[in-house]
């Protein structure tokens, strides 16, 4: 017997190994189709929504092929949940209704042995996504809007929309045309908006107007026809001034039929990284915390004036708003210990070894000696020291209580409009960084979302993988864009408009995996197809009834 023990060990975990690669093989064919079926409709879908803008403009078939290959991510990060449920659907579909299931079953192995393989893939798969969705994600969404500016620059003529303010060169200069013609580059009753002197304002006015490319190609000419030209001066909104002509000439440098390569170093939310929508919480954290002791200030000083005539000077000190434990930190600390093991560490430098003495400055105090300055030996003068912790301000009477009640109230509204500024800016970042999470973990929960509902309903096929599937991701992506409309409204924390709808979800499976772990794994009963039929059968006999009576009678 002490013989045979290591043997039947080794058999128990040879046939373990191959029924894990079994099962997971199952998985694959159905998560790689389906996968690239549902990320190639939403990438045709896209297409077509973004061909209009790129038709016409020249562009090469590299430009392109980029500007395609950039909106991938995008689309997976968004598709492979799905394509994961619809793999664990089929898959589990398929081992049911062949009674592959019951034979592992009645062989002694259990749900729990058939989940864990797949369980752990499904975990695997969302670890990969969590880096995907942080690392390449972010890198592509920028580069796409980069490569978006720079084509929206290239021939602009050709995508200027009638009634709608068209952006000739972004946060500069825009046009508006009540109609154009496209084949003659004609336009009428056009504005343009001069943003470009931020000491001014400049709007110009024409009847009609042309667009034409220089002779090199590199800059944009417009020609207008019978209007006038107006400026404002932020420095004197009061003046006007208006200069009427017959024929103006525009020339906007830089726009042109060559596409130019730019790169602007700006990020939105969904081009930055976890780490760093983490570090712009904290900064907005310690923005809103600061922001809000000031307004509280005014809102003081206000009624310090109506009941005493007298103002307080503001508290400037910083306020530190505490660090709470958030998911960017243990993430972030998580990263950092990590890449700490694939950094070279560098033995730490001895005290004082490699600095030079410093160099005697007139009025510096000699560390050694607190009292004496370092270059006369004379006995410094520092000054007074306020007590740690105490912060003194002064009251000071109120020339004309009007004024002062009127700018106290002006400074109190400028406040408030800060902090709701700072808490949309934080409450966005957050819905940000949440959803990277949820959107990754979402393979994991829809490995246990799926499996029990294939268990269960052995016969449905791939009736029951289209209806099941499709019906959850519209149920997922509506909660996934309320919930973040929500949270950018105040009306739900970030984390529970992100993670809604995979809690639910969550426990929903592990609902129907305990019925499926009681009842067993049939391929009869509970059949939603055999339940359906019988349903529709006894609706034609009702139907039926009245009409065979009335014959007999």
């Amino acid at each position: 017997m002490a013989l045979n023990q290591p043997l039947a060990s080794r058999e128990v975990s040879s046939f373990v190994r191959l029924l894990n690669r079994y099962v997971l093989r199952e998985h694959v064919g159905p998560l790689l189709f389906a996968g690239s079926a549902l990320t190639s409709l939403m990438l045709l879908n896209y297409i077509a929504k973004e061909f209009a803008k790129l038709a016409g403009k020249g562009l090469g078939w590299g430009v392109i092929g980029e500007f395609f290959m950039l909106a991938i991510p995008f689309t997976v990060a968004m598709t492979l949940p799905m394509a994961v449920l619809v793999a664990t659907l089929y898959a589990f579909g398929r081992l049911a209704a062949e009674n592959e299931i019951t034979a592992l079953r009645a062989s002694g192995v259990g749900i729990r042995e058939l989940l864990t393989p797949v369980m752990l893939g499904g975990l695997a798969l969302s670890l990969v996504m969590v880096w995907f969705n942080d690392q390449v994600l972010p890198r592509a969404n920028h580069r796409l809007r980069n490569l978006q500016e720079d084509i929206a620059q290239k021939k602009p003529t050709f995508a200027l929309r009638a009634q709608v303010i068209n952006p000739i060169q972004e946060g500069r200069l825009y046009l508006r045309a009540g109609r154009v013609e496209a084949s003659s580059n004609r336009l009428h009753e056009v504005a343009i908006f001069d943003l470009g002197d931020p000491s001014k304002r400049r709007t110009i006015y024409a009847d009609s107007g042309d667009l034409a490319l220089t002779n090199d190609g590199a800059d944009l000419r417009l020609t207008l026809y019978h209007g006038y030209m107006q400026e404002v001066s932020r420095s004197t909104p009061g003046d006007l001034q208006r200069l009427f002509y017959i024929t103006n000439v525009i020339r906007v440098r830089g726009i042109g039929n060559s596409l130019k390569r730019n790169e602007n170093d700006y990020r939105g939310d969904r081009e930055m990284s976890v780490c760093e929508m983490g570090s712009q919480v904290r900064m907005l954290r310690k923005e809103r915390a600061q922001v809000r002791k000031e307004y509280q200030q005014q809102l003081e000083n206000q009624a310090r004036i109506l009941a005493t005539g007298r103002t307080r000077a503001l508290d400037t000190s910083p306020v530190d708003p505490g660090e709470a434990p958030s998911i960017d930190g243990i993430y972030c600390g998580a990263v950092a210990w990590v890449g700490s093991f694939f950094v070279d560490k560098k033995p730490p430098a001895r005290p004082g070894a490699g600095t030079p003495p410093a160099a005697a400055v007139p009025g510096m105090v000699d560390p050694a000696h607190p009292g004496v300055s370092a270059v006369s030996g004379v006995a410094a003068n520092p000054a007074p020291a306020a007590a740690p912790g105490r912060t003194f301000r002064v009251e000071e009477p109120v020339v004309d209580l009007g004024a002062s009640l009127a700018a106290a109230t002006n400074q109190a509204d400028v406040a408030r409009i800060r902090l709701l500024t700072a808490d949309q800016g934080v409450d966005s970042l957050n819905v940000e960084i949440h959803k990277k999470f949820a959107l990754s973990f979402a393979c994991f929960v829809f490995v246990l979302f799926g499996a029990p509902i294939a268990l269960r309903f052995p016969r449905g096929g791939v009736g029951l993988t289209i209806g099941v599937s499709l019906f959850v991701f519209a149920l997922y992506y509506v909660g996934l864009i309320a919930g973040e409309a929500l949270a950018d409204r105040d009306l739900l924390p970030p984390w529970l408009a992100m993670w809604g709808t995979n809690l639910i979800f969550l426990a929903i499976g592990l609902a129907l995996l305990r019925t499926v772990g009681n009842e067993g794994v049939s391929s009869r009963g509970g059949e939603m197809a055999e339940r359906l039929g019988e349903f529709v059968e006894r609706i034609v006999r009702l139907v039926k009834g009245p009409a065979r009576r009335e014959a007999r009678a």
